[in-house]
């Protein structure tokens, strides 16, 4: 494209762009064709077109492994806006209002954080929708997801569970009160999920391989009780980073904890007949995700 001045323009594709995106968020070139519904071969390409069309390499190689570069990043921050702003502008122009139901499960400490912006947004666009909410830890979503008894969920994605579309990582960190120092007991109190909570093993696990003494003082399902131990002066407990309160104090390896490892929140969708109404849900999911901000520095991707 020619401007008035006789400049050729470099327009940004938006496919490109939606394409770039996904691979940043699942960290694979591999997951991403599978969200884009294109072969990995088409988005390589896509890839190399796009670093054409900017004049910049945005991917870089870093052993086995692929992340973004300087440019990359700042591109991704733009890249994002864009297709956000493009699906909203098309969904400003659709007549077709939604209707009936659609049902959604999440866990209760991601409902405190995320569904407020969820619900606002998707109420907006689809004011006589009805939307039923569901809260369970995340391997009693994934089989409610499994038997058709939800439409979709957002859950903590573990390899081990099944595949998801990661729309948001953060780093999990340790945090204690304030106000107290809990934290320099030994062994120190935990507050933490049930014994088969991901957080839990990664908590414990951490600790064992410092040889940090510790017990597990307060268990519990609900973020809630979890973070009224902490805040009480009385446990040091896990916790995503958009997940800490005031009056919380986050721990690091000077305070006798070492670093742990980020956390991945996907969305899972249940098989079956077209549901227009859970699709567009996903997509105000992702958008509300993504208008939460980066907590976290983008993660390497996996070699493909």
């Amino acid at each position: 494209m020619i401007d008035d001045e006789g400049v050729a323009m470099h327009l940004l594709d938006i496919d490109q762009l939606r394409t770039f995106v996904a691979i940043a968020d699942t960290g694979s070139f591999t997951r991403a064709a599978e969200i884009v519904h294109k072969t990995q071969s088409a988005v390589s390409m896509q890839m190399k077109r796009l670093e054409d069309r900017v004049g910049k390499t945005i991917f870089e190689r870093d052993g086995r492994l692929s992340k973004l570069t300087d440019e990359g990043e700042r591109l991704l921050d733009y890249a994002r806006r864009i297709v956000r702003l493009n699906s909203e502008c098309m969904a400003s122009f659709n007549d077709n209002e939604l209707t009936g139901r659609v049902r959604l499960g999440l866990p209760d400490d991601y409902a405190d954080r995320y569904l407020p912006e969820i619900l606002a947004r998707f109420s907006r666009s689809n004011p006589k929708a009805e939307v039923t909410v569901v809260c369970e830890p995340s391997h009693n979503l994934i089989e409610r997801v499994q038997h058709s008894d939800l439409d979709l969920a957002i859950i903590t994605h573990v390899d081990r569970r099944g595949p998801s579309e990661i729309v948001r990582i953060e780093q999990l960190l340790w945090v204690t009160s304030a106000r107290h120092g809990v934290h320099e007991e030994s062994p120190v109190p935990l507050a933490l999920g049930r014994p088969n909570c991901d957080w839990r093993h990664s908590a414990t696990e951490v600790l064992e391989s410092a040889d940090r003494t510790f017990r597990v003082a307060y268990v519990s399902y609900h973020s809630t009780a979890v973070g009224a131990a902490v805040l009480a002066g009385l446990a040091v407990s896990v916790l995503p980073e958009s997940a800490v309160r005031p009056g919380m104090r986050i721990l690091g390896p000077s305070d006798g904890f070492p670093a742990l490892p980020s956390c991945k929140i996907g969305l899972i969708r249940a098989r079956g007949e077209e549901n227009p109404l859970a699709d567009a849900l996903g997509v105000h999911i992702k958008q509300s995700l993504d208008n939460l901000g980066s907590t976290r520095t983008m993660a390497p991707l996996a070699a493909e």
